[in-house]
């Protein structure tokens, strides 16, 4: 609920203010219209102030000689123009924007009791057609011009026609108001009234002519009275107040202060005759006595309208006629004289002869709802309590009680929806009432309002919700007569179950939701239910309860789900098997078919030929198609080609290929597959891809010998396993056929089988004339393999020699070195040391040399190297001189130890093996950098 506390005093609609100011004079007359007060002070004194900027008061003088005194003044709605009415029947005019007072000749002898502006076509120099009323009955027509060069060069009044006499039952009676009105296309409506008559002139003025007035509207009623308003009662004057809301330029509403009480209404302008509507007369109370203290002044607001009386201020409200606000007023200021409204600014003014006062009307508003809502308008109440929730839950509250007593129910709950009270007694006030479907929309309209942290009272009510509508249709569905309900309601229970609003609630308590609908036994809900929850699982299991496989199977193709297509296949595939395979082969690679495989054995078990077809189609799309690699695939169509299509057994195998690396199938289970079957051919296509070629010749032999010759080649690099199947293959021929002449044609298929090697087969009794061909042709054969080996013989023994030559030409080879040569690695002069001459020209000092082939050895050489050094400088002589005899090097050092020319030797093998420029020591450092990695920081610096 709401706390309806105020923390202060709240500010009355009518807030009163003295204005602070004391007249000089008595003040005779007061008006006030856009921001700019008029006031007559004693008998020649006009007060102007403008009220933007009080502080700056403008006196004007009237100039009257004569006793003459001010009867009424009258404010244009601009603010600019404004008469004076004398009491010796002249007329006065000021404009705003000069200081001069300027008497109206036209209108002399007339006294003025009020003025009808022209809100239309009026502006600040011009006042356009206007219409003024007499004491005499008397409406005359008139327009003032203020010249822009000159103000006054000319009458201000450019022309004053009389154009109608009102009159009572009497004769002519004062013209106490007038009010010129435009409604929808062109049409004039102007109101004036008398002492006890109200008269509306209605017509039409002819788009462009407005500025020649509104002669021609009175001109129609010259032969017949207008419609009118009459009441008995006068106090011998009568005025009419309007309300104008801002931003409109039209009144919305009026009141009329007469002798029987206030006339007050709504002004609706699409009436043809009449605008005044809705109305409503206010009678005066007891404490206004119309003879004693009669009203004075009435004005008009958008819910009130104020009564100036001699001594205080009744404010009315218009919706109910209750006086609502009353303000007395001291003695000591005087009688109240007159009271008037700022129309642009909603101000209201009252004045005595000695005091002004100034209302401000704040909020005004407050408390329409409250009344609106005692008068059952709850639209308007709604309207005008939009920003303050406490009083909105007030009035929806009073319109649901409303409704509920007048059995609307399904109204009253829409409005209890929206209220703060209790919720069980709500609830219980329909269920006593027996009122289901107003509860359902009760619970309706609060599951909407309710916020999403509010999960408890969302499952509660979408709970309950469920068990209504099911309810609901159980009892319509038993009556024929309800079709038409029956299928409205089911339409809004499948939307209350499809609201994305509900949807998280439904599907976190779809297990209560299920169990309702199962124990109503409304298995179509409980589908539709599942599908919105995407709880295909259940409705898939639905169909295939009641045997609706083509359902199923279409729920499964809709959605695509693999985990329900495992699940429920192998059911479906016992009853539409081409048509489960067709979806399988849809869902291409998003289903696994290992996972199938157990569907369709057990469905291939119990089926015939021809419904095994359907999983061999599959089978054949997975490996062909989809390139399936996984071996249970590819051997469970092994089995269903070994059972039903041997024809298509064998050329699987051969499309399979021969490497053992890329056959998906087990190869020992196909083997034993087709060996049960009896498929040699498949069997010995296995052997061979097995490389068993022994078994696979001897099956062969079985079944073709040409099919054992076409394994008997494969292995092509073992020659004696061949030699071996082609024995094989003979001995077959030979002892199982007895074909002597397919025997001689194994010898002529293989090159590696001899007469020698197959005569053993056969018997003893076969004479030679069969054979006597391919014995010579043998010994042919060896009589040029003998040839052919003393030829390789003789070639052996001439490149032997050959060879000695070369040596001993080898040994003889010298070079000549140029005393000028130098080091190719050092650049020092070659003969100061020991060096080294190479084929290729270059020479290297011996250290040089050593130096350079060092590094790039291998770690087993390189420590060779260094021993066989120390060796060296062992065996080293004091002889200094590098030329020694022969015998010098040949010293013996002992048993076991090797000679100093020997060691050379081996050093020379080691360092001199090959040019460090021309040989492959350059090709392999050719990708070594030039500086060491770990020294390059050091010469880097050594740049610097």
């Amino acid at each position: 609920g709401y706390v309806n506390a105020r923390l202060e005093k709240e500010t009355p609609i009518f807030n009163k203010q003295r204005i602070d100011f004391a007249p000089p004079e008595k003040i005779n007359s007061l008006v006030v219209s856009s921001n700019q007060l008029c006031m007559s002070l004693g008998k020649d004194t006009l007060l102007r102030i403008d009220l933007g900027k009080p502080d700056e008061p403008n006196q004007v003088e009237l100039g009257r000689k004569d006793e003459a005194k001010v009867y009424k003044m009258f404010l244009d709605h601009t603010g600019s123009h404004l008469l004076i009415a004398l009491n010796t029947s002249d007329c006065l005019y000021l404009n705003r924007s000069v200081q001069k007072v300027r008497a109206l000749s036209r209108w002399k002898g007339h006294l003025i009791e009020s003025v009808g502006w022209n809100k239309f076509l009026g502006s600040e120099t011009n006042t356009g057609p206007i219409l003024v009323g007499t004491a005499q009955g008397q409406i005359y027509e008139a327009e003032i011009s203020v010249s822009e060069g000159s103000l006054f060069s000319t009458n201000p009044d450019q022309y004053f026609r009389q154009v109608y006499t009102l009159e009572e039952e009497s004769g002519p009676a004062p013209v106490c108001c007038l009010e010129i009105e435009r409604g929808i296309e062109g049409k004039f409506f102007i109101i004036a009234t008398t002492r006890k008559r109200l008269f509306q002139f209605v017509g039409k003025v002819p788009e462009g002519t407005e500025q020649q007035g509104f002669s021609s509207i009175f001109a129609m009623h010259a032969d017949h009275l207008p419609s009118f308003r009459e009441f008995p009662a006068s106090f011998g004057f009568s005025e009419i107040a309007f309300y104008t809301p801002k931003l409109r330029s039209n009144p919305r509403s009026f009141a009329w202060m007469m002798g029987n009480g206030v006339l007050y209404g709504t002004l609706d302008y699409s009436r043809p005759d009449s605008i005044l509507s809705d109305e409503r007369v206010w009678v005066y109370p007891s404490d206004i006595d119309i003879t004693v203290n009669k009203p004075i002044s009435i004005v008009l607001t958008q819910f009130h309208f104020l009564l100036l009386l001699p001594d205080r201020v009744k404010a009315v409200c218009t919706l109910n006629g209750q006086v609502v606000f009353q303000d007395l007023f001291l003695e000591k200021f005087g009688l109240l004289t007159r009271m008037i409204k700022d129309p642009t600014v909603q101000q209201i003014w009252i004045h005595t002869e000695k005091v002004v006062f100034r209302y401000h009307v704040q909020r005004e508003s407050r408390d329409v709802w409250k009344m609106y809502m005692n008068m059952n308008k709850f639209d308007l109440a709604k309207e005008y309590c939009k920003d303050r929730p406490e009083c909105l839950d007030i009035v929806l509250a009073k319109e649901a009680e409303h409704c509920f007593q007048n059995k609307r129910y399904l109204d009253s709950a829409k409005c209890y929806a929206l209220t703060q009270n209790y919720f069980e007694e709500i609830a219980l006030k329909f269920i006593e009432a027996k009122q289901e479907e107003a509860l359902m929309e009760f619970l309706i309209k609060k599951l909407s309002n309710l916020k999403p942290s509010e999960k408890t009272q969302t499952t509660l009510l979408t709970t309950w919700l469920t068990e209504l509508y099911l309810n609901w249709l159980g009892i319509l569905e038993g009556d024929p007569s309800q079709r038409n309900l029956y299928l409205d309601t089911r339409e809004k229970f499948r939307t209350f179950l499809s609201s994305p609003k509900n949807k998280d609630c439904l599907f976190n308590n779809r297990a209560s939701i299920y169990e309702l609908l199962a124990s109503h036994g409304d298995t179509e809900h409980m589908v539709y239910f599942a599908v919105i929850m995407q709880d295909y699982e259940r409705v898939v299991a639905h169909h295939c309860q009641h045997d609706e496989y083509d359902e199923a199977l279409n729920v499964l193709s809709r959605h695509r789900d693999e985990k329900l297509f495992y699940k429920f296949s192998p059911v479906l595939i016992q009853h539409i098997p081409k048509k489960v395979v067709d979806a399988w082969i849809s869902m291409g690679s998003r289903l696994d078919a290992r996972n199938l495989i157990p569907a369709l054995v057990n469905y291939s078990q119990s089926a015939s030929t021809q419904q095994i077809n359907e999983a061999i189609r599959y089978m054949e799309f997975c490996v062909y198609q989809l390139e399936e690699t996984q071996q249970a695939i590819h051997n469970y169509l092994l089995s269903l080609y070994a059972l039903c299509r041997p024809d298509s057994l064998l050329s699987y195998l051969e499309q399979a290929g021969t490497n053992p690396n890329r056959i998906h199938y087990d190869l020992k289970y196909a083997l034993r597959l087709c060996a049960e079957h009896g498929h040699h051919h498949a069997c010995v296509h296995i052997y061979k891809v097995m490389e068993l070629y022994e078994e696979a010749v001897d099956l062969a032999l079985q079944v073709d010998v040409d099919l054992a010759k076409s394994c008997a080649d494969l292995p092509e690099d073992d020659e004696e396993l061949r030699k071996k199947l082609w024995l094989k293959i003979a001995r077959h021929v030979v002892q199982e056929e007895k074909d002597v002449k397919k025997a001689m044609a194994c010898l002529s298929s293989c090159a590696l089988l001899k007469i020698e090697d197959v005569l053993p087969f056969f018997p003893d009794f076969v004479t030679i004339d069969h054979f006597k061909e391919a014995i010579c042709n043998s010994l042919e054969d060896y009589n040029k393999h003998i040839e052919e080996l003393k030829r390789e013989m003789e070639e052996a023994t001439q490149s032997a020699k050959r060879i000695r030559e070369d040596i001993q030409e080898m040994r003889n080879k010298y070079g000549s070195v140029e005393p000028q040569e130098k080091c190719a690695a050092c650049d020092f002069p070659l003969l100061n040391r020991p060096f080294y001459l190479f084929l290729c020209g270059h020479m290297f000092h011996y250290d040089c040399l050593l130096q350079a082939v060092f590094p790039n050895l291998p770690a087993y050489k390189q420590a060779k190297l260094e021993d066989l050094q120390k060796k060296l400088a062992a065996t080293s002589q004091p002889s200094k001189s590098h030329h020694r005899p022969k015998d010098a090097d040949t010293i013996s050092l002992g048993k076991g130890q090797q000679s100093r020319e020997q060691i050379k030797a081996d050093i020379d093998d080691i360092v001199a093996a090959e040019c460090v420029y021309c040989g492959e020591l350059m090709i392999r450092s050719i990708d070594k950098p030039f500086i060491d990695p770990q020294k390059y920081e050091e010469e880097m610096q050594s740049w610097l």
